[in-house]
This record gives structure tokens, sequence and C-alpha cells, in this order.
């Protein structure tokens, strides 16, 4: 039975306004801008069409109706295809309760709970080093009194990380860092199991900051304690809540917006509290980030567009740690590959992968498909669309969704054709059309899923910087950004290798003593570059 899409209703938050500032410690090269400030949406999206509080219509959309069987073979990790977004009544409008009576939360519908709790299973089978973590602290309750708001994207893999948090003596509320990541069923899943869940796939942008807002505030619960996934919770909290915001032991952040948000709070004299940068450290920057989007972004793509990548042109924008995993994937299936860069050491790093360093305006009008991987804004900008020719791919693997200006595209003169979830074709009046996906926001967990074991090593990653920051004695950590340490990195490797059945080498004395070391480690000083 074809069943007939209606457009979701988007708004990028307008920029950061801070301080702007050179960074004191360490920041990848994958990206770097000030984010989305909370801009509560002022636009309703009625039927079909884009119908501002004022009443004029801002640019033309035309859906398009698909069979169920072509529905599933774009779902998204998702067994009974809740994840869409075709049940017009909103999760906020839905008197909702899990099997304990509990109706505190709001997810698309509960009673897929099953399923997702089944997702939930089949991830733990590929996250050794979490559930490795889980089991050994779990007597010890380190994270006993800690309340830990949590934004993240929502799926299979963040629900093994949350419950790991409860397992260890934590309290949570979670929303979703992405409006279109979240997997359904595990956030129902987590409801069902009485975690505060407030999260859905398709959120619009007004949607998104009250599920923050529910998570921070809300009756007889304070939180002391931020897991953040690009600043947002961090950034709503300290605007609308400052005297909360000095409550709070720690933040933990994973992504590189995120961080860099957090220095220019820390440069301007904002930030009063110790925040660990968890992602600059060796197990995120290197797994995450370089072998998990090496892998996304082939899956992204072809499971939204179908491409055949052999023979076709593509530009990466960004040759930080995303773009070095996207190029090197995309090269091997038998793309040429372009890469933009700012940073001379990176675009030497590409010269010397073999790959072409241009400007983007240089190729811009040959290239199939066009990957974003910087974390600033307007990296293509509508001048760029303009010059594209017929049926490029436009995606973005960075953490914003600022890179591709996709506000510029939301005009009279260009028609929006939905195809299928996250897949948007935008007609300019001569008939060429642009494929864009995820409407500018991370693809890979929009339009795919990303690698268990690559999640499992960032949530310990994560558990482990909450529970040093929670723990720590007064004095240790001062309202300041910091790395995590050495120790912790090879601590959480080490949870994975036995998955490799991988044998460790061990010093002996003289070799320890030889090489100045302690045979536990740590094996490399602070500045070492793996």
């Amino acid at each position: 039975m074809a069943e007939k899409e209606t457009q979701l209703a988007t708004n990028n938050g307008s920029e950061l306004h801070m301080s702007e500032a050179a960074v004191s410690k360490p920041v990848s090269n994958a990206e770097k801008h000030g984010h989305g400030e909370p801009s509560w949406s002022d636009s309703v999206y009625q039927g079909e069409l884009a119908v501002p509080r004022d009443g004029k219509s801002r640019r033309r959309y035309r859906s398009r109706s698909l069979s169920q069987s072509s529905t599933d073979s774009y779902s998204t990790s998702s067994y009974t295809g809740s994840s869409s977004e075709e049940d017009e009544i909103s999760p906020r409008e839905k008197s909702q309760r899990n099997s304990k009576g509990s109706s505190d939360f709001c997810v698309k519908n509960i009673s897929q709970s099953a399923f997702g709790r089944r997702e939930i299973e089949i991830a733990e089978q590929e996250m050794p080093g979490i559930v490795a973590l889980r089991k050994r602290a779990a007597d010890d309750k380190p994270l006993k009194g800690a309340k830990i708001v949590g934004c993240t994207h929502i799926n299979a893999q963040t629900a093994v990380l949350i419950e790991t948090l409860v397992e260890l003596g934590a309290s949570v509320r979670w929303a979703a860092c992405n409006i279109f990541s979240t997997q359904n069923e595990v956030a129902a899943a987590l409801a069902e199991a009485g975690q505060p869940v407030f999260a859905w796939r398709g959120e619009s942008e007004e949607d998104f900051w009250w599920c923050i807002d529910r998570c921070i505030n809300t009756e007889n619960w304070q939180p002391n304690m931020i897991l953040d996934d690009g600043g947002d919770t961090t950034h709503l909290m300290l605007k609308k809540y400052p005297a909360m915001f000095k409550m709070i032991k720690g933040i933990c952040e994973e992504s590189v917006t995120g961080v860099h948000r957090l220095y220019q709070l820390s440069k301007a004299g904002k930030l009063t509290v110790p925040a660990m940068n968890v992602n600059d450290s060796v197990t995120k920057t290197m797994f995450d980030n370089l072998y998990s989007c090496r892998e996304s972004i082939i899956d992204s793509l072809k499971r939204a567009t179908d491409v055949m990548f052999g023979g076709k042109q593509v530009v990466v924008c960004g040759y930080g740690e995303v773009g070095k995993g996207c190029c090197q994937a995309l090269k091997g299936l038998g793309c040429t590959v372009y890469v933009t860069e700012i940073d001379p050491v990176c675009a030497l790093q590409a010269c010397m992968d073999g790959f072409r360093v241009v400007k983007l305006s240089e190729v811009i009008r040959q290239v199939d498909i066009l990957v974003t991987a910087t974390g600033n804004k307007n990296v293509v900008t509508r001048d760029h669309m303009d010059k594209m020719k017929n049926g490029t791919i436009v995606c973005n693997m960075g953490h914003s969704n600022t890179e591709i200006d996709v506000n510029s595209l939301r005009t009279p003169d260009l028609t929006w054709e939905k195809v299928r979830s996250q897949v948007d074709h935008v007609l300019w009046p001569d008939g060429k059309r642009i494929i864009l996906l995820a409407e500018g926001r991370l693809v890979n967990l929009s339009c795919s899923s990303v690698p268990s074991f690559v999640v499992s090593i960032t949530s310990c990653t994560q558990a482990l910087a909450l529970i040093e920051l929670f723990n720590a004695p007064a004095g240790r950590y001062k309202s300041d950004v910091y790395l995590l340490p050495k120790k912790m990195d090879e601590y959480v490797a080490s949870l994975h290798l036995p998955t490799f059945d991988a044998h460790l080498t061990e010093l002996s004395d003289e070799q320890a003593k030889y090489m100045g070391l302690n045979k536990a480690g740590p094996f490399k000083p602070n500045y070492y570059r793996y």
C-alpha cells in the first residue's frame, strides 16, 4: 500500500555568539566551529507546504508515494518501520505509559520496546569492552549518586552505554543530539526499562530543544554531570539555567564541535566546571573518527542512493580523521577522490596519500558526490550548488548541520521532492536536480548506522571520563578542559583486545628500566601521536 510522507520541519539554529579564541589545548583537525544557539522554531509545517508564522510560504515541496517494499529496503536498523516519519501524531501529543505506569518519557511508540530490546541485545554482542567494564565495576558502583543528563545519538549502541551507567549506580535522563539519528524502537526499550528518554526520529527544531529542556528541568531531580555530543545540553543549561550549571561536577564531551565550544567558553572565562575532552583521546579520534567513518560512509551512501562507486568523481571537504576514513573507503572502491583543506599539514598528508588537493570551485562542476567533513559552516554554499551537475549527491559527515548551506535552498524558485527517508531531490527551474541526504545532517547516523565495536571503544572512554570526574577529589580539576589520561586510553584498548585473541608482549624489568617505563604503562608520553 502506497504511503505518503510529509516534510519534516527543520530550522537550523543561529550561530553561537561566543568570543573566538585560539584553542589552548589540542583540538583535532576534523571539524571546528561555533554551533547553533537555541532557536525555537519560527515556522510550522502544515501538510506539504512550509508556512512560517507570518503566513507566507517560503518554498515549494512535492512529495512522492512509495511502496512498502521500497520503504523496507532503506529502513535504517529498524525491524518495525517505526523509524519512519509517517506517523502524523507528534509524540508530545500522545499520552503513553510503560508497563510500570511511568510516563516520564517521550518516544514515538512505547509498544515497540520489545523490538528495541532485541536490537540492544544484538549490539551488546559486538560491544565487548563496555560490557566488560560493566561487569568489572558493577559491584563498586563508582557512579552512585551521579545524576547524568545526556544528549547523544540514541541507538542500540548508545543504549548499551546508558544501561551501563545505570548499572554502575547513575541516574540518567537522555535526549538526542541529532533529529534524524534516533532509533525509535531503542528509545522505546529504554523508556520501558524506566529510563527517562525524550527523543524520536524526525524531531522538529523546536522538539529538539524541548526534549533537552525536559531532561534538564524536572521536579525532584537535579543533574550533577553532563554527557554531551555537540555541546547542546551544555549550551542550553548555561544560557537558560546558569545557577544549575554551576552545580555540575563535570562535563564529558565527545565531538569536535562540542569540544571547540568548551574551549571557547574556557577562553571567555564562562566555563565554571571541569570538562573532559573525550574527542581528542586516542581511542575516540582514531577508532571512531577514522575506522568507523571509513565503513559507514559507504554504507550510508549505498542505503540512501544505491549508487555505484566505481569511476565516480568525489570531493571530500576536510582531511582530518573523518575525512581520511572517507577518502580511503571511496578510493578503495574505485572513485577518483579530490580533497579540499585549509590546513597545510593535512593537505600535505592528503597529497602523500595520493589525493589531489584542490579548491572546491575548481571541481564543483564535475564531481558526482560531495562529502563535507570539516565541522565548519557554509563550506558548501548556494553558489556551489548552483554550479553542480544534474544528479550530484551532497552529504555531510561532520558533526554539525551547518557545513552545507541548506537554508539557501529553501527558496520559492526551488522545488523539494522527497524520495525516501532522509533523501530529497532539490529541483532547479531548468530541471537540474541534486540529491541531498539527511538535509545536511550527519549522514552515517541518519541514513545507516555505525559499527557497534567502534562505539564500544568510545562508550568505554566516555564512561571512564564520567567516573574520573565524578570521583575526583576537590581541587584535582579546575574549571578548564582536560584530556583523558593516557593510562585510560590504554585501558580502553586492553578491554577490546581479547575479542581478537591478541596477546600483548610484556616488558622485562631490564627493558622497562632501559626505556624508563612502568611495566604496566602508560607506554607513550602525552605528546606522542599514534
